[in-house]
């Protein structure tokens, strides 16, 4: 454990890991001892090791010997630390043998649900580094060993199917299965009874909504069911929306954010639709920071109870921000995200940032407290690496329907975004290699536009300042850019450029 320690540091603090345990494990490799060697690092984080879990539901005290799970020693690490030695592991394959890498991401998959987004795809990016080998790994085996010969076996046809193959009768030249073996275990005939097609068809599309329903478990846009609402519903939260637009004194709403929850939450009714009928948006700052307040216990999932009232309170105000948010609300909003982190992305951050016309000076100086005051700088670096490197299906947000037409799928560059990137630069936030190149590509896309801007020259030489070792590549693109600029940091941010 002790001779992985600097290295381990390396992966927790390092602003570009790869870079440098490539070069740490180069330095002190030795071969003749078994403490420092490739082989040894992968069984180092293989290794089982004990975790208690704990259970919420459980008050029984002490922890009994069923609380306990076996894991490998890596997935006792910080997601963050787990991603990053996952990515490196695929970034420096060769340097390991290929199968152990191959058992290593596998492993780690195998948790299902459990892995984290960005554990689960450093683990699948390296599952595909190994898979796509040139088979020149296969002379470090002993020819005789069982792993070779599984391998081996692995195109092969398993046994059920090798007497089929041989047959002439084939269904399709890929599918060694003869057509009266396909009709024997066909669920119904072709000629078979309606009712046993209409039975398999109602499976059929029940496990593709389970399907959907699994899928949709991450992050969606958030639309109001169209379940019919109760007469009786329907004239209570009208009651209510007249009671809450006219402010009476701090009890009063308590009381009214108690009764809008129950209907919500106790009703078992789509809390979206409730909420949309409600207009919870249209209160006065003082009154919606006495709502958001009282409206979540803490207990409720992430994803749903508490990005509801976010999106339906706090994200229509700030998308339609033109002036410098008053404190009251800001105090409020920040109290409520430090409680509930998801939430706060995918219902504030994600839809704010995304905003058709591009965020302006007021919504940026809100996005800067939240992320630095509520948000962990691992989630912050997720969060850009998934703005500036995902696909459009991995920026989705949550919103209601009313506020979709404010929202882009495309982020919108301002002078305001620069500016924003410029804050998470300087919180100490570690972008990854992917992150920094499409973030130099936007740069050259916009210089034309922010030649003059000094909060666009701020950013550029914060750039060059936080993340040097992973411009290299950029250098002379760079330098390209940063000459159509005319700031006063523009010298500053060419000597710099130089020095890489």
């Amino acid at each position: 454990m002790e001779s992985w320690v600097p290295l381990l540091d390396t992966f927790l603090n390092s602003t570009c890991p790869e870079t440098e345990a490539s070069l740490w494990l180069q330095q002190s490799f030795n071969p003749s001892s078994n403490t420092t060697t490739t082989n040894s690092f992968l069984s180092f984080l293989a290794k089982p090791t004990d975790v208690i879990v704990l259970d919420s539901s459980s008050s029984s005290y002490p922890l009994s010997p069923t609380n306990t799970k076996r894991v490998m020693w890596i997935q006792t690490l910080p997601n963050a630390v787990q991603a990053r030695i996952l990515s490196f592991l695929a970034s420096d394959h060769r340097r390991f043998c290929l199968h152990k890498l191959s058992n290593l991401a596998r492993a780690v998959l195998s948790d299902g649900q459990e892995v984290e987004f960005w554990v689960k795809r450093a683990a699948r990016q390296l599952l595909d580094r190994v898979s796509d080998s040139n088979y020149e790994w296969v002379s470090c085996f002993n020819l005789d060993s069982e792993e070779e010969r599984v391998n081996n076996d692995f195109g092969s046809l398993p046994e059920w199917l090798k007497d089929a193959a041989n047959t002439d009768d084939l269904l399709l030249p890929w599918l060694p299965i003869s057509t009266d073996e396909l009709n024997v275990r066909m669920p119904f005939s072709a000629y078979g009874d309606d009712e046993d097609l209409e039975v398999v068809v109602e499976k059929e599309e029940e496990e593709k909504e389970d399907n959907l329903n699994r899928s949709g478990m991450e992050v969606d846009i958030v639309r109001p069911k169209n379940d019919p609402i109760e007469p009786k519903i329907v004239e209570k939260v009208a009651c209510l929306k007249t009671r809450i637009l006219n402010f009476e004194s701090t009890s009063k709403t308590v009381e009214l954010s108690n009764e809008i929850r129950q209907i919500c939450v106790g009703e078992g009714v789509d809390s979206l639709a409730i909420l949309g009928l409600i207009e919870p948006w249209k209160v006065d700052d003082e009154t919606a920071s006495i709502l958001i307040s009282n409206l979540s216990d803490g207990n409720e999932e992430e994803l749903g109870w508490p990005s509801h009232v976010l999106c339906s309170i706090i994200l229509p105000k700030l998308l339609l921000l033109k002036e410098s948010a008053s404190r009251v609300l800001l105090t409020a909003t920040i109290e409520y995200c430090k409680l509930h982190q998801r939430a706060a992305v995918y219902a504030l951050v994600f839809p704010l940032i995304l905003l058709i016309e591009g965020i302006n000076n007021p919504i940026s100086d809100v996005m800067i407290r939240i992320m630095k005051e509520c948000l962990h700088p691992a989630h912050v670096s997720a969060f850009c690496q998934k703005l500036l490197c995902g696909e459009e299906d991995d920026r989705k947000f949550i919103c209601l329907p009313f506020h979709r037409c404010l929202i882009s799928n495309q982020l919108v560059w301002t002078e305001s975004v620069f500016n924003l990137f410029y804050n998470i630069l300087n919180h100490n936030v570690h972008f990854t290699q992917d992150s920094v190149d499409q973030l130099v590509y936007k740069v050259n896309e916009s210089v034309g536009g922010f030649s003059k801007s000094l909060k666009f020259g701020n950013f550029l030489l914060c750039l060059v300042n936080k993340c040097g070792p992973l411009l290299k590549c950029h250098k002379v693109a760079l330098i390209e850019a940063v000459e159509q600029t005319n700031t006063l940091v523009t010298r500053s941010i060419l000597s710099k450029l130089a020095t890489l």
